[in-house]
């Protein structure tokens, strides 16, 4: 009888085991993952719950997605008021070969012969020109464009099921030679109030550490620390946060590369359904925290604000000036290089205050 029973529930508890392991969150199985923070919906038409296109704003087709929110007048004068003192920081790090780099990315610059071309004519004019070997819009202070992140819907292998922003699949934007739609070429030109919010700062930290979520706890906390915590967000406001992770730029590349402190899906739903963000910024090289506590997101904070939402992404600014100088608000100007169907752009962001 004690064997028999011994039997019975040993069976029990394997049948239990594969129940909980059918019914767990994994890549195989995201039909499971319902009710985790980044799905939305009652229905797991997508790992992201329910089908986020048309976009409820902007519409069916748009290929702008937050940037559209600088096309209105009114977003972009509240920006302006904000440059009333004259100073301007330049928010862009340096590029060069040495600066850290995600997974194997590469920088590589050549100035073919030096001078590269003349001289020509009596006045012997000769000239430089270079040849850059990089992934242009994914590299240094980047800028994530609306056709990096995407999700995978359907069947592995699937382009008709690989949707990316407003529904956009695979199988229609994707090109060896560029996307056909929602490249970098289609965003607006930002200007933008910039709110920073120095979260290091709030902590009593120079730098948070790798994994540290940031949470809506901690924005009210610097909210308050830096004399704003009745300030008002509207719409098309572009939020940075700074980590103290900059600190390590150039210093300590492999640390840089390792992980990051970052804003948690709690944050990025106040971003995106609260506020209404414009852009997000951010001092780490995703803006999201890496590694996430939940072992079943994979940088699932960008594909709830890019693929979801559209909201665009900088990344790798530096703000430590503004910190310095304590400039909370501002105005952040910039345009993303037009590189027809290019994932994102390089470049420097401007903040006047």
């Amino acid at each position: 009888m004690h064997k028999a029973w011994v039997l019975v529930t040993a069976a029990i508890g394997v049948a239990v085991m594969g129940t909980a392991q059918s019914n767990a969150c994994t890549p195989e199985n995201w039909q499971a993952c319902k009710g985790k923070p980044w799905v939305d919906g009652d229905t797991m038409e997508t790992p992201l719950g329910s089908k986020w296109w048309p976009h409820p704003i902007w519409g069916a087709g748009d290929e702008a997605g937050s940037t559209n929110w600088y096309t209105k007048p009114e977003v972009v004068l509240r920006a302006l008021r904000e440059a009333d003192k004259g100073k301007v920081y330049k928010l862009g790090q340096p590029y060069d070969s040495e600066m850290p780099l995600f997974g194997s990315r590469r920088f590589t610059l050549r100035i073919p012969g030096t001078p590269t071309g003349g001289p020509f004519g009596a006045n012997k004019i000769i000239w430089h020109d270079e040849f850059l070997a990089t992934e242009v819009g994914q590299v240094g202070t980047q800028f994530d464009g609306l056709g990096h992140i995407g999700v995978q819907a359907g069947a592995p292998g699937d382009k008709a099921n690989m949707r990316y922003y407003n529904g956009f699949t695979e199988a229609e934007i994707g090109d060896a030679y560029g996307l056909k739609k929602i490249g970098a070429d289609k965003l607006k030109p930002i200007v933008a109030r910039g709110v920073l919010l120095d979260i290091a700062g709030a902590k009593g930290v120079e730098m948070l550490d790798a994994g540290y979520e940031i949470t809506m706890a901690d924005v009210r906390l610097a909210l308050e620390k830096q004399g704003m915590k009745d300030f008002k967000f509207a719409e098309g406001d572009a939020i940075a946060f700074y980590t103290g992770w900059s600190k390590l730029w150039k210093k300590d590349n492999a640390k840089f590369n390792s992980g990051e402190p970052g804003y948690g899906m709690e944050v990025a739903r106040w971003m995106a359904e609260t506020v209404k963000v414009g852009v997000t910024v951010a001092d780490t090289w995703a803006g999201e925290v890496v590694p996430n506590p939940d072992p079943a997101c994979a940088f699932c904070v960008h594909t709830f604000l890019q693929t979801r939402h559209g909201i665009v992404n900088q990344e790798n600014a530096k703000l430590d000036e503004l910190v310095r100088d304590k400039v909370w608000v501002f105005a952040y100007i910039y345009s993303p290089a037009p590189v027809v169907g290019a994932t994102g752009s390089m470049g420097a962001p401007i903040a006047i205050d």
